[in-house]
């Protein structure tokens, strides 16, 4: 598709207005002259349960927010980014909210890849691969769990052995979000031939588009299919691009988790407040607000977002998080089931009945479908609690 008219593609951004009144009615300009044709007809839908909605436009989307300097907002200004406080990033992630604006496309590369690389990569790593993601051209998966290796991520069984100037790689990752339009994986294996567990692991970046590469989509309860699963046989990657020391993956691949896990939650509170806010209206649409059962879980989801947004706030002005970081999978993915169980209540017997023949499935319904694996994916619950138990309170460790 085209950019909407009126859409802006200057490559020069606007400086950010540092008084926090005037930098909200810059978002809500910008925003206002942007989300416009067929920006605005997507209703801010698309991400998670809802990946494929109007995946080309937001793609195109992602490439007018790189345009304006609205991508990578809290990156240091050396590292193209534009250093917008902790403040500012609430105040974009406000309104952009507010303006309905799509689903965004890159949030691995954005949110976790390009921290990860400020944070322990190499200068020729971050020239080479920061401005694809703050131009909106490049996309990033994740390879971090395997069939064997779900949230025990130090189980990793995917090879990676250096052969001349190139990583050569062999295995399987698994629930690969958005490797199928992805150009670049993040690759945890293991490099060091006897190694076990978090030892002898090197953090890769790992071209997609190779013969070596094979995605097959998992076909989801949704019937969506934005995760995968990922095979290498024999891939390469250059030799130059392992982020870290080889051998010192665990500690590069915890540190993008606990970027997972605090700051770029805030990013995630975009959709949760989207869908929180479908929600109430349904429920007034329907005369349930004065049921007092259905007004005492409106007001603890909504309580619960803020809490969100606090602990996120929190985790912004402390620089990298360490294992207390695990507080925040633990609370979101909680809360983004029941929120989800919520909405479905919500809808009634309804809830219960598909939208249309065979199988189409209202928003509702998606996302009740979709939050199940919430409290699984990306560490498990009880992988979480056992982090807080035993790296955060010291308790002794769970047997084996």
């Amino acid at each position: 598709m085209t950019t909407p008219a009126g859409a802006d593609t200057s490559r020069a951004p606007a400086e950010l207005a540092t008084n926090p009144d005037d930098f909200r009615a810059q978002c809500q300009q910008w925003l206002s002259a942007n989300v416009v044709g067929e920006f605005a007809e997507l209703g801010g839908r698309g991400g998670p349960a809802d990946e494929e909605f109007g995946f080309e436009t937001r793609v195109v989307w992602e490439q007018v927010l790189g345009a304006a300097g609205w991508i990578g907002l809290g990156w240091p200004v050396e590292h193209g980014g534009r250093g917008a406080s902790i403040s500012q990033q609430v105040i974009w992630a406000e309104e952009y909210t507010k303006a309905n604006a799509p689903g965004r496309v890159n949030h691995m590369g954005e949110h976790l890849l390009g921290p990860t690389l400020i944070e322990y990569g190499t200068e020729d790593q971050r020239q080479r691969f920061l401005p694809g993601i703050l131009n909106g051209a490049e996309r990033w998966c994740q390879g971090y769990s395997e069939p064997g290796a779900g949230s025990d991520l130090a189980a990793v069984a995917t090879r990676a052995d250096l052969v001349g100037d190139s990583w050569v790689i062999n295995g399987q990752k698994v629930w690969t979000s958005l490797a199928h339009v992805s150009q670049w994986c993040f690759v945890v294996a293991r490099s060091e031939k006897g190694s076990q567990r978090n030892r002898g692991l090197s953090f890769l970046l790992v071209p997609m588009d190779q013969p070596g590469v094979e995605v097959r989509a998992i076909e989801q309860i949704t019937g969506g299919g934005e995760f995968n699963e990922t095979f290498f046989t024999d891939a390469r990657t250059d030799a130059d691009l392992v982020v870290g020391e080889p051998g010192d993956g665990w500690r590069v691949a915890m540190g993008l988790l606990a970027l997972e896990r605090g700051v770029s939650t805030l990013a995630q509170q975009v959709g949760f407040a989207r869908e929180y806010d479908s929600a109430l209206h349904a429920a007034r649409q329907r005369g349930l607000t004065s049921d007092p059962l259905m007004r005492q879980r409106l007001a603890a989801a909504h309580t619960g977002l803020q809490l969100m947004r606090w602990n996120a706030l929190r985790s912004m002005s402390g620089g990298v998080p360490g294992p207390e970081a695990s507080i925040s999978k633990l609370f979101w993915g909680t809360w983004h089931r029941d929120l989800g169980e919520l909405l479905v209540d919500i809808e009634g017997m309804a809830g219960t009945v598909a939208d249309g023949f065979p199988y189409e499935l209202t928003h509702a319904q998606r996302l009740f479908l979709f939050t199940r694996a919430d409290t699984i994916y990306g560490g498990s619950n009880e992988i979480q609690r056992n982090i807080l138990a035993e790296r955060v309170l010291g308790l002794p460790r769970e047997p084996r």
